[in-house]
């Protein structure tokens, strides 16, 4: 009771700062307007339950824009049009006909010394037209060309310039501008009389700005990463003797705001570089151009070309708006313009040219000489509702600015103040300030999760447990391995060495030796919610930290003390690591040493097993439906692909994505059963009518059967729909369109995993790795004891074994072992059926999910990782190769192979090598 009643003081103190009454007393530009509430849930209603963190890689739509797109092209046609129209005088003509006020409000357009034009008028005008293809002469296409040249008009509103200055050439995306700048520009190799070009870049920059590397590095052009400290530091003013005539041209790139950490380099920079004031302008002479990436910094922040006139600007627009996607920009000054090469020329960039004859003219117009072919036109037209929706939700992104700066701001300072009960910090934090300053610091947090020893928990773990509890976070390195190399203090050789040992960017092997090899990242967007950072702390709290809750007060105070609302145009530029960590791999253990866990609870050693002991089959499970509720059974015939139509079918969104209990964990309340003799499929759950499938439809006409493609784990599987009343069923039941499919009999899926052991290809049905999963009562029993052991101090009731196994979700449960016998098998028989192991099988945060009600609860996924040292693994997996029947209460053999004791909770997988008929 004085531990609980210490606890309860410690994190009481932490739940008192995690309100927003705390939080409104050190930032005060929250939200737009007084319904800011009001507004999220009747454009966000979709996000209820949801705690989405990860704007920095896509932020959200609100759902008038997308209503409103949808009445725009329901009432429009709009087709392809490459005309060379004149917009500008279309629409002065316009707002002359339609007695348009000269107001020069934001809503309004203006081309250079014209009347302003009236947006809305405007629109109006749209909808009650019809619009077509740009490449025709027909009144459609014309609207479409005078459509899509408002948008750019927008665009460049936006940023703050004009058609002047600036063009806009619409791209798939940021990677895509990134691209065409890369094959555009005019690289030169040395000559006798002067250097080659150079392509400098930040090396804090995401990949596909390095990328472009990859085009200059045949050409004989010199690349030079370049570390965010060497650009002031190595400034210096040029000699007026150093200003030749040299014309060879050079590149320097740097994003506006870090995807990584969130740090906003100086716009500074542009001028400075492109007047050779800074490095590594100032050690190389020609003429300097300056590539801008602005895909991180437009989400959330103002930026100004005419202030900073950039000479390229790429960014996209799904990270501005999150709709529409598949679409960005690269804006190009037009002083710059007319330096850029172009080999290749599609549809409507041509002002003329000849089939027989290498003769080729280039359209004049910047943006048509760029874009081959049609532009997705439809998704241009679009941003004109996203831009709307944009001003009219926040009112500019200054606004927004400041909003999501607060929401980060915040949770930095408490995060950083965290600590475990013993006073070690709970978070390694990436950043190069203190989040004093919006003009320094962006909407972003990265970092790393440490335990009560300093230890780093992986940030797979991390994403897992986040998942569980439906907070969306990102992690990795983020495509940006400079920073991440710099933050983590990864060395090119750690990297090299990484790989080597099977880690790939995107994987989730977070730790190698202890040491990180990416981290967590959260990020805040226009429509982020003080719900969203209680959220994300409170989870922290609960599942990371341990009790009692310990906030470093003089560090918060601090934090609190420093530059808050109105911001500063200085900022303290320090590297945060909360203390070094100290990485030690505390995972692994001699094969023949006691295992003391922290809580006390002794590992079974090697020497301890027990010789000769009964081991039996207790149960058999089949998941008929793939993340539906088991089915027992006493026997059960196998077939080629496992048990009898285990996981045969799967239930698929309205989109054809399959669902399962991590999407949807309700799928768990579905009791599906098998009755062979009468070749049907029962589907029951709690409040429904039962209804009956057929197990197989050779009698009815194939078109009652669509035959479709979807994928699962990375495969392609055909599939044959279940027909309509399933469908109507599950969707009734589930609150969202879906359907039932199964498994085409004529398709055949090879297993992939466990071929590099020399396990032969083995087919398989709707599972995801495997045929069978197995797992040791006694394992799971001392997995129990272990989360017992933990809530000894909390509230939770402990999980009943039964319950705790169903979890796992195996079609084998084998009882009469020790704890972890398991890890040392190769093969074993079960009667006369011989399965072979090929490998554990690693848990995802489904485990998490209470198989009778649907709720998800952080055990026992948190013990599984607290026991294995930061590993959420479990299993061993087989594969099946023949097939005999199988029957509750058979006697299991097994044999030995030497595999060191990692004490994994083990599935297995089996591969059946028997004497018997298939069935």
């Amino acid at each position: 009771m004085p531990l609980q009643e210490a606890t309860e003081k410690e994190s009481l103190n932490f739940y008192q700062l995690c309100t927003f009454e705390s939080f409104e007393e050190v930032w005060s530009h929250y939200g737009y307007k007084s319904d800011f509430k009001d507004v999220i849930e009747r454009e966000f209603s979709r996000t209820k339950g949801i705690t989405y963190l990860d704007h920095a890689g896509t932020t959200l739509y609100p759902e008038s824009l997308v209503r409103e797109f949808y009445q725009d092209i329901s009432r429009n046609v709009y087709a392809d049009a490459v005309i060379h129209s004149n917009l500008q005088e279309q629409l002065r003509l316009h707002a002359l006909h339609k007695g348009t006020s000269t107001d020069s409000s934001p809503r309004h357009l203006r081309y250079s010394n014209q009347r302003p034009v009236n947006y809305w008028s405007y629109a109006l005008y749209l909808c009650q037209t019809q619009m077509c293809n740009p490449h025709s002469h027909n009144p459609s296409s014309r609207l479409t060309h005078d459509t899509v040249e408002h948008v750019r008009y927008r665009i460049l509103q936006h940023f703050n310039t004009t058609p002047d200055k600036y063009s806009v050439i619409f791209t798939s995306g940021c990677t895509a501008a990134l691209k065409l700048v890369a094959e555009s520009f005019p690289w030169r190799p040395p000559t006798a009389t002067e250097p080659a070009s150079q392509f400098c870049y930040l090396t804090d920059n995401h990949t596909s700005v390095v990328g472009i590397r990859g085009v200059t590095s045949a050409l004989g052009v010199v690349s030079l990463p370049v570390s965010p400290e060497e650009i002031e530091a190595r400034a210096r003013d040029v000699a007026q003797s150093e200003c030749s005539s040299c014309q060879t041209p050079h590149l320097f790139c740097y994003p506006a705001q870090s995807n990584f950490s969130g740090r906003k380099y100086s716009l500074g920079y542009v001028r400075g570089i492109q007047a050779r004031k800074l490095y590594p302008a100032c050690d190389s002479q020609g003429r300097w151009f300056v590539l801008l990436d602005a895909a991180s910094f437009a989400s959330c922040s103002p930026l100004d070309l005419q202030e900073h006139p950039a000479d390229f600007v790429p960014f996209s627009f799904y990270k501005m708006f999150g709709f529409p996607t598949g679409l960005g920009a690269l804006l190009v000054r037009n002083d710059t313009a007319a330096l850029l090469r172009k080999a290749y020329f599609g549809g409507g960039t041509a002002a003329a040219y000849l089939a027989g004859e290498n003769y080729y003219v280039p359209t004049p117009n910047m943006a048509n000489r760029f874009e081959d072919g049609t532009i997705s036109f439809l998704n241009v037209i679009a941003l004109n509702h996203s831009f709307d929706t944009l001003h009219k939700l926040t009112g500019g992104m200054d606004k927004v600015q400041l909003h999501t700066f607060g929401l980060a701001r915040y949770t930095y300072m408490l995060l950083s103040s965290l600590c475990h009960g013993n006073g070690q910090p709970v978070a390694q934090i990436y950043s190069d300030s203190e989040f004093e300053n919006p003009s320094t610091q962006g909407a972003i947090l990265n970092f790393n999760l440490t335990d009560c020893h300093g230890q780093i928990v992986g940030y797979s773990q991390v994403d897992k447990l986040a998942s569980l509890f439906n907070i969306h976070v990102r992690t990795g390195c983020f495509c940006n391995t400079g920073a991440c190399q710099l933050f983590l203090g990864t060395t090119n050789q750690d990297v090299k060495s990484n790989l080597q040992a099977g880690h790939v960017c995107g994987d989730d092997v977070d730790l190698v030796d202890g040491r990180p090899t990416g981290s967590v990242r959260v990020s805040f967007g226009y429509m982020s919610t003080f719900r969203d950072c209680q959220n994300f702390l409170n989870f922290i709290v609960d599942c990371f930290v341990e009790k009692p809750v310990e906030v470093d007060q003089v560090k918060l105070e601090r934090l609190k003390s420093n530059t808050s609302s109105r911001g500063s145009s200085q900022c303290l530029v320090t590297v945060l690591t909360n203390g070094e960590p100290k990485h030690i791999d505390n995972r692994t253990h001699a094969s023949t040493d006691p295992v003391v866990n922290e809580c006390g609870g002794k590992a079974i050693t090697k020497e301890e097993k027990s010789q000769g002991k009964a081991q039996y089959l207790t149960n058999i499970y089949i998941y008929p439906i793939k993340s539906c509720a088991a089915f027992e059974v006493t026997d059960w015939p196998v077939c080629p692909l496992g048990l009898l139509h285990d996981r045969g079918w799967m239930v698929v969104n309205g989109n054809g994505v399959c669902l399962n209990q991590k999407r949807e964990p309700g799928l768990c309340l579905i009791h599906p059963q098998i009755f062979l003799p009468s070749n049907t499929l029962l589907l029951q759950a709690s409040g429904m009518d039962t209804i009956s499938v057929p197990l197989e439809n050779h009698n009815e006409p194939h078109q009652s059967h669509g035959v479709c493609q979807s994928k699962l784990c990375g495969d392609r599987v055909q599939t044959v729909d279940c027909g309509d009343e399933a469908a109507s069923w599950l969707s009734e039941f589930l609150g969202q369109p879906c359907r039932l499919i199964r498994q085409s009999p004529d398709f055949i899926r090879n297993m992939k995993k466990g071929h590099e052991k020399g396990v032969s290809s083995t087919a398989l049905s709707l599972v995801n790795e495997a045929q069978y999963l197995m797992i040791n009562h006694a394992s799971v029993d001392l997995l129990q004891r272990h989360i017992t052991s933990r809530q000894e101090s909390s509230d939770h009731q402990p999980l009943d074994i039964h319950e705790l196994v169903s979890r796992f979700r195996a079609n084998l449960v084998i009882s009469g072992l020790e704890p972890f016998e398991e890890d040392d098998w190769s093969h074993l028989i079960i009667g006369n059926t011989h399965f072979q192991v090929a490998g554990r099988c690693g848990r995802c945060q489904m485990i998490g999910v209470d198989q009778n009600t649907g709720a998800k609860t952080k055990e026992p996924l948190l013990s599984l990782s607290a026991y294995r040292k930061g590993k959420v693994s479990g299993g061993v997996l087989r594969l099946i190769s023949k097939c005999a029947n199988m029957f509750h209460g058979w006697c299991v053999e097994f044999s030995d192979r030497p595999y060191p004791m990692t004490r994994y909770l083990t599935y297995y997988w089996v591969d059946c090598i028997c004497n018997g008929p298939c069935h």
